[in-house]
Formats: structure tokens, sequence, C-alpha cells
């Protein structure tokens, strides 16, 4: 079987009749709207090229990958029809196609783009020995052919998009709110018979258009155009990353820390963290009723809470009285499906307004009482250097710091410090305190909540999950915080 390759006028010429058989489609495209953000184009875009570039055993003929929009508008297409499988028929063999979906917490798109080469696991690459004369397909987990897709080294066109499906139906279970992620590749891969690349020094094979041309191991054409759309305001949901923060470039006194023994470092001394900082309630819980004592400013609401019996006094603002998750409801926080929120205390208000919304007719009240607001919980991606100090220093009164979500392999750079257990100074990495603590693992990274408090006198070093912390004596100015695992 011989390879074949499409070029982007047959490319164009198959989407010109997608645009006559959907002219809705394509007018709204023409208003200018995205089927991706600027952000999660560069984030799939980059960690593609990044993983091509890092393959084992290495690929002589890996080839720079570009966006295209005009697969981004059939990636579009596709995933506006919600459906859980490989599409369009007659489009498959003039495009590769890799899938993705999720529901419940937010996920940056880059969750499926790592998931898909992280079936690596389960190939073993063809070696040309091995190819007399196909190349066997080897793959020993339920499925290698993302990860293919992905490292395919001729596709050297890409395009995405992002939708959100109600209803979804995959592999018989019905999701309620799915995220689903379309990307199609050009010219496309996973030809039966052929290794997904040549094996071989990087670049030692490149496409005689290259011109011999190599960036970070890929071959690349100096002077080529990387086609990417052109900067877009528009926001998603979807989280990006913190730049960089500035770092002071004064230098930091350490105190000195215990160094760990040949034992410690074998079993890295492991600690696992499950408190969490956001309190699960049920429909009919109050805010008055949670908040005696207790840290009352996240909460976590379970589905099905519209048609609960928990009353909703007010609008805008709650009476104290209120149920915490009808009140979601109604302020459209959340849905039925439940999630979560954050709690802002207002103090006393005289009068609260009745009102029907997102199908819940809330209570009117002509006496005073404490109230409170409710608002959605922001999440953001942050570096393995960001800091509380930089990112959401303690203030009074208290605010909400967004859910993070910190990268993977934040061990790998031992330079950025981390002071304290348990409550860490401020100057300190978040996700590197984070995997300290045990509320993250080093290799997956993942989400946590982030508490600031105020000011601690001493911060006690500790050996904790491979990383030593630093003890800090009488710490001049700063603050601290705590962090919390999301499950």
């Amino acid at each position: 079987m011989s390879m074949v390759l499409t070029n982007s006028t047959r490319l164009e010429s198959i989407l010109d009749k997608y645009r006559d058989r959907d002219e809705e489609w394509w007018k709204a495209r023409a208003r200018g709207k995205r089927a991706i953000s600027e952000g999660d184009m560069h984030l799939i875009l980059d960690l593609h090229n990044k993983l091509r570039g890092q393959v084992h055993p290495p690929a002589s003929n890996m080839e720079y990958m570009v966006w295209d929009s005009e697969l981004e508008r059939s990636a579009e297409h596709w995933a506006h029809t919600c459906r859980w499988e490989h599409g369009p028929s007659h489009m498959l063999t003039q495009i590769g196609q890799n899938l993705g979906a999720h529901w419940g917490r937010d996920r940056p798109p880059t969750y499926h783009v790592q998931a898909w080469y992280d079936e690596v696991r389960y190939y073993s690459y063809p070696y040309s020995q091995e190819c007399n004369p196909h190349c066997p397909f080897r793959c020993s987990g339920p499925v290698c052919t993302h990860y293919t897709q992905l490292v395919w080294a001729t596709s050297n066109r890409i395009g995405c998009a992002i939708n959100v499906c109600y209803n979804m139906n995959v592999w018989g279970m019905i999701w309620a709110k799915a995220v689903y992620l379309v990307c199609n590749y050009s010219p496309p891969g996973n030809w039966w018979g052929h290794a997904p690349y040549k094996y071989g020094a990087p670049c030692s094979a490149c496409p005689a258009s290259y011109a011999g041309g190599c960036r970070d191991n890929l071959c690349y054409k100096d002077g080529g155009v990387d086609r990417r759309p052109a900067p877009e305001l528009e926001e998603t949901n979807y989280i990006e990353p913190e730049p960089d923060p500035v770092r002071d470039r004064e230098p930091q006194p350490r105190a000195q820390t215990p160094n760990p023994s040949p034992n410690e470092n074998l079993e890295r001394n492991q600690v696992v963290s499950t408190e969490q900082m956001s309190q699960q309630v049920n429909c009919e819980t109050k805010l008055r009723d949670q908040c005696k004592g207790t840290t009352c400013n996240r909460y976590e609401c379970p589905p099905g809470c519209l048609d609960g019996p928990g009353k909703v006094v007010g609008t805008g603002y709650y009476d104290m009285q209120s149920s915490v998750c009808g009140a979601g409801i109604h302020s459209g926080v959340i849905d039925n499906d439940g999630g979560w929120l954050d709690v802002t205390r207002l103090g006393r208000k005289q009068q609260f307004n009745k009102s029907y919304k997102n199908g819940i007719q809330s209570i009117g009240k002509n006496r005073s009482a404490n109230s409170f607001k409710v608002e959605t919980v922001p999440v953001k991606a942050v570096t393995c250097d960001t800091t509380v100090a930089l990112f959401c220093p303690f203030k009074k009164p208290v605010r909400h710091c967004p859910r993070l979500y910190c990268p993977r392999n934040c061990m790998r750079d031992s330079r950025i410090r981390v002071i304290g257990t348990n409550y860490y100074s401020d100057k300190s990495s978040i996700c590197r305190a984070a995997v300290h603590a045990g509320v993250i693992q080093n290799e997956s990274g993942g989400y946590l909540d982030v508490m600031p408090v105020d000011r601690r006198r001493q911060y006690s070093g500790s050996y904790q999950n491979g990383i030593t912390s630093e003890s800090l004596l009488n710490p001049t100015g700063g603050k601290a915080f705590r962090v919390f695992a999301v499950i």
C-alpha cells in the first residue's frame, strides 16, 4: 500500500462541497466567528510540535506542524454534530482525525492532546528490519492510533474546534454537558503497513522542500509561513496559562533545612492529602447553618437541586436562610447539573426582592437580615514558579482566589523555593508546595484550591514527596497560604 498525500487544493475542493451543503455554517464563518480561541489554538499547536520533536526513537523526517483554517472549519462542522464517532465519512480518506471529550471539571484542551500522546506507552515502534515489506502495528493497550496520528511525520497541518454538546451519547452513556474537541490533520496518517516516521538523527531525512531547515528536531522552513489566524479578543471558558512572573532579583536568605537520608530519597516520604477547602452540601443546606465557625467561601452542590425543597430569599443578594445551591441556580452561577460556587457574605440588607429565574421562584422579604452573594469559581492555569505573593496575596477583607491548575513535572527545577509544611510562606511556589503537601502528584499536575492566610511566625521545613521545604523563623513581611485538594 502506498502513502497517499493530499494537497491543499484537493482539500479546499472538498471543503467547498461542505460549504454548499451547509450554507448557514459558512455564513457564520464569514462573520468572523472562530471555532476555537487564539489562546487554545496556540496551546494545542505548540504542544503538538513539542511532542512531535521528542519522540523516541528519534525521527529523521518529522515535519513542523502549522495551523490550517480550512481544517479548523471542517473540525468545527463535525464538532457541532455532537456525534461521538469519526466523520464525516466522505472526508475520512482525505484527513486524519483525533477526538476527545470530557464532562464535569474544566480541563484545558491540551489535556486531550497529552492523553493522545500518552498512548505511546502501549506502542512498539517498528524498525526498518521488521518492515518486510509491510511494517507491523503493535499496540498492547486499548488504542494507539491517536498517538500515531499525532506523530505521523508527514501530517504537517492541523485545525481543531471545541463545542459544548448537551446530552451527548458517549459509548452508550448520556453526558449532560460534554466538551467535545475535534482535531483534523492533513495529510492524513495511520496508513496500514507504514511506520509513523523514519527512525534516525533528527532532520537527517527531511523532504527537499525544507531546504535543510531544522527547528526543535523538526523539519522546518525558515522562510515558511506559519498559517495561524489573526489574534482575536474573544474569551472562552478554557483556562489560559499565567505569564511567567517577574522574579525578585535580590538574593534571598535561605535557612538551613534537613537533608533527606538515602532511604528517604528512595521512598520520597510519600504524603497524600485529600482535605478540601470546598464544602460538599446538599440541596437544602442553608448558608446560615453552614457558616458557623467554618470556612464558608466555596461549596460543591450536587445535581438535581432545581427540584429540591430548599427555599431562596432574594435576588442578586440572598438572605442567609436561603439554600446555597438554590441561590446558585437562581443567580445562574450553576445549573441543575450542580457544581462549585463561591460565596461572599455582604452584611445586613434592608430588603430582599422576589423573582423567577432559571426555573426557581425566589421569595421576597421586607425585614433586615444578613445577606450573601454567589459567584462562579474562576479557574486559572499557573506555572511551576507562580507564587501566592504575586498571584493572590492575603488581604483584608478576605477575597477569593481562583481555582488553580498546575502543570506536571514541577519537581524538575529544585531552585524554586518551598518554605514551610502545611502552612507555606507566600514566597513559595504554589505548585511545588502542592506536590510537597500531597495535594497533587508531580507526574500529572492538576487542580487545587489556595487559601491565603495571615503571616506565620515560623515555618517548619520537611522532606515530603521528593521535595525538601525550607524552615524560616520570624520572617520580615510576607503572608502565608494553605493548599487543598480538588476531588
